[in-house]
């Protein structure tokens, strides 16, 4: 028995089937994200002042991953055009090109993003005991200047023990009062030698940059880490379609084999509109 329209139209709606339901299944993602990213901005909004990071995102690595994404969403293009000219060596080509973007997004991401927030320190100092750290703050400066304070030292944590925190400080924090310190920088900064002595009983709370650091980390951790599911789910229907077992389906009937990537590559471009959402939200603004 075979399934209907899974190549020709259906006469309801002028679509094949899967069609359909690629966009339906869409429309939930939209649903999804779309509360996510709101959320985000309502934690956003309403945070403290001085209590929502800026600048700690590496700006050059985020913008080398988009352009992978956005190169990906053009050979899945052309994979899907070489297949309605049939042309079956240069889909696989294609093909095996958006697998690679992809495996590289991720590998960037959890193999070099994600690692580096585990190793990095931040503590939030009381707000009675601030002008104690002024030196590591900036702060009367700052409020000089009418910016809001900054509340957290952070950098690589060199030791600690019962009473205290050793901080090897980021440059931020190592020379505050530098007007260039002020915004963030599109090349980060490495960890200075610099090493602060902070004593836990002046700290509100201090952990690595991790989801429990901050609702920034928590919803960079939850929205990058769903989006990067999304991306290996793309690839590991990639690669089935990049298969010998592809050949088959080719040899069958071409236009089914292209019908399965073209859903396959809406699906594609969808996860590439989110990143495309999350780089300004995350890493800019």
């Amino acid at each position: 028995m075979e399934i209907p329209y899974t190549v020709s139209t259906r006469p309801d709606t002028g679509l094949w089937n899967a069609k359909v339901g690629i966009w339906l299944f869409l429309a939930s993602e939209v649903m999804l994200f779309g509360a996510l990213f709101s959320a985000y901005i309502f934690l956003r909004l309403d945070a403290p002042l001085g209590m929502w990071p800026h600048g700690v995102l590496n700006v050059p690595v985020g913008t080398m991953n988009t352009a992978i994404l956005i190169m990906s969403s053009v050979t899945v293009v052309l994979a899907w055009a070489a297949l309605k000219m049939r042309r079956y060596r240069a889909y696989w080509w294609y093909m095996l090109a958006t697998i690679s973007c992809g495996v590289i997004f991720l590998v960037v991401k959890l193999g070099y993003e994600w690692p580096q927030k585990y190793n990095h320190f931040g503590a939030y100092i009381k707000p009675e005991e601030l002008g104690k750290y002024e030196q590591y703050l900036g702060n009367e400066r700052r409020a000089e200047k009418g910016m809001e304070p900054r509340l957290e030292i952070t950098g690589h944590l060199h030791s600690q023990n019962a009473k205290e925190y050793e901080v090897a400080l980021d440059p931020v924090n190592a020379d505050p009062n530098n007007p260039s310190m002020d915004r963030p920088h599109f090349f980060p900064l490495p960890v200075t030698d610099k090493i602060a002595t902070i004593e836990k009983e002046d700290v509100e709370r201090a952990t690595m940059f991790l989801p429990t650091h901050s609702a920034y980390f928590a919803s960079y951790f939850t929205i990058t880490g769903l989006h990067g599911m999304h991306v290996l789910g793309g690839v590991i229907v990639f690669i089935y379609m990049w298969l010998p077992v592809s050949k088959k389906v080719y040899q069958r009937n071409p236009e089914h084999l292209a019908n399965r990537v073209e859903v396959s590559g809406l699906f594609w471009h969808f996860v590439d509109l989110i990143w495309i959402f999350v780089f300004p939200l995350f890493y800019l603004l």
